[in-house]
């Protein structure tokens, strides 16, 4: 990582319209670029909200058209979910944490197929435009902000950092913060093993989750309720990582010690 920054900026992209099954994501956040008057500039990162790139993508599905298995309506049973929602939770995941009936409707905890634990397979209802519909998490959201990217690249001359993000809560602190679930070009990761601290000592276990950082740090500016989809982050050093992906946050099994 280049040397640590002093400063840096956050800028909602105004003016993003309600996104469609199909949108060119990238094409959308060039346009709000150039009417917000700013330029593209080396070293800058968009960080994009999930929920427009699953809907160009086209990551929904309708409640009616969903039928329950028998695994579901146990789940159902025990959460107090409808049943149609759990069998698509199950559809997104590869296993189930935890089933609880606590307010407002019930919580499935599902490891998703992606690797992230959330609860409900961080499906959505919110800010979807359609009752009766559940928005899906991208098929590869590390693909989707590679596709960005590369628009942006084409039509700027640079090459973006690129974090598509979501909103987790965390297993033991209330509340929720963004975190990257796709990341094109910006690390994940930052390793520091072997770096010297403040006071010259070899940091050991330190490895900053660079794209969870600043994907937190932009959920400032995106409220569900504000229609900015997507946040500019402008002055923070960066090396370019052509191989990062978010599965590199993900902690492996064998490294989970509360399962």
């Amino acid at each position: 990582m280049t040397a640590q920054s002093r400063a840096m900026e956050l800028v909602a992209l105004p003016g993003i319209p309600e996104v469609r099954e199909g949108d060119d994501v990238g094409a959308l956040l060039v346009a709000a670029m150039e009417r917000a008057g700013y330029r593209w500039r080396a070293g800058d990162i968009v960080v994009i909200a999930q929920k427009i790139v699953s809907k160009a993508e086209g990551r929904t599905r309708r409640l009616a058209d969903i039928e329950p298995g028998d695994t579901a309506r146990q789940y159902a049973e025990v959460s107090g979910k409808d049943p149609r929602k759990v069998q698509a939770m199950l559809d997104e995941s590869v296993g189930v944490v935890r089933v609880a009936r606590v307010p407002p409707d019930g919580l499935v905890i599902t490891r998703h197929r992606h690797g992230w634990v959330c609860a409900n397979a961080a499906i959505d209802e919110s800010n979807v435009g359609e009752d009766g519909t559940v928005l899906l998490l991208p098929l590869d959201p590390d693909a989707s902000a590679a596709r960005v990217a590369r628009t942006i690249a084409a039509r700027s001359g640079i090459a973006p950092g690129v974090i598509v993000s979501d909103t987790f809560g965390r297993a033991w602190r209330r509340g929720l913060v963004n975190v990257a679930i796709g990341v094109a070009n910006v690390p994940a990761l930052v390793n520091w093993i072997g770096r010297a601290d403040a006071y010259g000592r070899p940091l050991q276990v330190s490895q900053p989750a660079l794209a969870d950082e600043v994907a937190a740090a932009a959920g400032l500016l995106m409220g569900k309720d504000s229609f900015t989809p997507a946040v500019l982050v402008r002055g923070l050093g960066w090396d370019i990582d052509h191989g990062a992906n978010a599965r590199q946050l993900v902690r492996p099994l064998k490294e989970d010690l509360f399962q």
